[in-house]
């Protein structure tokens, strides 16, 4: 509803991996000439007004594991949601759009009776009977008796997720919220916005609130850096940027790809190493890359496999070893081998000769490259924050009749 001036509120997680979506989506909203607030971590204030948008700082508390409503962090989150509400009772936006690991602004929305919105950073984390446990970095079974098997496991998954509801409820209790029967409340059933390449997903049955975007860009401003010498394919090493402060994926990669005919550019992505990397005669290293640049020049590219780093790859059609860390790593590992972009190294593997064999795999295989480019292509074909921004849009369409008239 680009024809009607929207105020919009839009919260993310501070982590690179939540942030940047959140910004790039705003970005997109602020073009078409709505009201952005956008609350996250005060260390993203300039980057988020550079952008046009207006910034509002995020109380920082734990998300995951996630605090019980007991602990001093799981009374931050109401304590967070109730100073929220205020925030909203003041902008009166049309929409609230809050990543999938922010509580606070989700329930301030709901204690405010403003439409929840869910971003959701990275392929849908929500267990499709039959299919793996998420985050365990497995791919789907192939026959009968393997979807059986894990449909065994759901009494164990669904006694987590019963845990979690409690939580929740109680936490929701604290703010005067009834509770919910439905397990994953961080999501709004109103609409929710999985920011991922379509070609990352297993098959499944989608809820019709939830919409498959296409991935959400946003980089810092950074110079460009020099490549190195050479003629052979480029490898571009990039770890994550909140995980591996040994900086072990940048020793091995290193190491592993000392004497193999390729250039190899690095980055610690601003991490003191512990211990001085050895940085050998056909690699550069520097302290921080631009994505967008290195990534339209690479051959290979390998990672912890952080969402938005799998995500920039394969978008620029450079096939992905992901050497996974914590967190979702393994699951995007997984995904991104299923796809057949790449390969994924299991952390127990990680050395340099774990990194030489896979890259020599993919670099000798076109396939993956042929692969990448395919998603490539339909990443350019389907802009992924335009298409958030229209369901945005969308959404406050169909929800302005049930706004109050201040809001309306």
């Amino acid at each position: 509803m680009s024809e009607r001036r929207l105020t919009l509120l839009v919260a993310a997680f501070g982590d690179p991996g939540h942030a940047f979506p959140a910004i790039a989506l705003g970005r997109e909203l602020h073009r078409r000439g709505h009201r952005v607030v956008l609350e996250t971590w005060e260390q993203w204030r300039e980057a988020v007004e550079s952008e046009g948008l207006e910034f509002t700082a995020a109380q920082e508390y734990t998300v995951f594991p996630p605090p019980g409503p007991d602990t001093p962090d799981g009374e931050t989150a109401a304590a967070a949601a109730r100073a929220l509400a205020r925030l909203i009772d003041g902008l009166k936006p049309h929409l609230v759009v809050s990543d999938i690991l922010t509580l606070a602004p989700t329930l301030a929305a709901e204690v405010a009776g403003v439409p929840r919105v869910t971003l959701i950073p990275h392929v849908y984390p929500v267990q499709q009977p039959g299919m793996p446990i998420f985050s365990l970095g497995l791919q789907p079974p192939r026959t009968f008796f393997g979807r059986l098997g894990w449909r065994a496991w759901l009494p164990l998954v669904n006694a987590g997720l019963r845990k979690g509801r409690r939580d929740m409820n109680e936490t929701r209790a604290q703010l005067g919220l009834a509770p919910l029967e439905r397990f994953h409340g961080g999501i709004s059933e109103e609409l929710a916005l999985v920011a991922t390449l379509p070609q990352l997903e297993y098959p499944r049955e989608w809820p019709a609130h939830v919409e498959v975007s296409g991935p959400l860009f946003f980089e810092l401003p950074y110079e460009d850096v020099e490549l190195p010498d050479g003629e052979g394919p480029l490898v571009v090493i990039a770890p994550s940027t909140s995980q591996d402060p040994k900086c072990e994926l940048l020793h091995a990669a290193l190491a592993g790809l000392a004497d193999e005919p390729v250039r190899v550019l690095a980055t610690t992505n601003k991490h003191r190493p512990i211990e001085p990397i050895e940085v050998p005669a056909n690699a550069r290293l520097e302290p921080w890359l631009s994505y967008s640049q290195a990534m339209d020049v690479a051959d290979l590219v390998i990672c912890h496999g952080g969402h938005g780093t799998v995500a920039r790859s394969l978008a620029a059609g450079v096939p992905v070893l992901v050497c996974p860390s914590v967190g979702d790593m393994a699951e995007n590992g997984a995904r991104v081998a299923w796809s057949g972009a790449g390969l994924s190294l299991p952390r127990r593997l990680l050395s340099p000769r774990g990194v030489r064999l896979a890259t020599r795999r993919i670099l000798g295989d076109g396939a993956y490259t042929a692969r990448a480019q395919e998603l490539a292509a339909w990443s350019a074909a389907h802009d992924g924050a335009a298409r958030a921004a229209d369901l945005v849009e969308e959404e406050a369409r169909n929800t302005t009749g049930r706004l109050s008239p201040a809001r309306a």
